[in-house]
């Protein structure tokens, strides 16, 4: 992982841990998890928009892209163009 993906996920867990009393794991399903409301969950969109500077298209909206600190972290670099190390 390099160190723009670990930058990457760790202000998506800051932005999560205002809102969430737990601890999430990277991979955790946090709407398995029932912590997320629909007005959260659009916070989430707002807040990766803004933070990265990148549009969510209505295509990204797919609950799959949101569910984890991994998925959002993929979408966000599929959107900047980061790849994966050795891909």
């Amino acid at each position: 992982m390099t160190t723009t993906q670990k930058t990457t996920r760790g202000k998506i867990r800051a932005f999560l841990d205002r809102f969430f009393q737990a601890e999430i794991k990277d991979d955790q399903d946090f709407f398995a998890l029932g912590l997320v409301n629909s007005l959260f969950a659009m916070q989430l969109v707002l807040f990766v928009e803004k933070e990265f500077s990148i549009a969510v298209n209505d295509d990204d909206l797919d609950i799959d892209n949101f569910r984890t600190i991994n998925a959002i972290a993929r979408l966000i670099e599929n959107k900047l163009g980061i790849q994966e190390p050795g891909l």
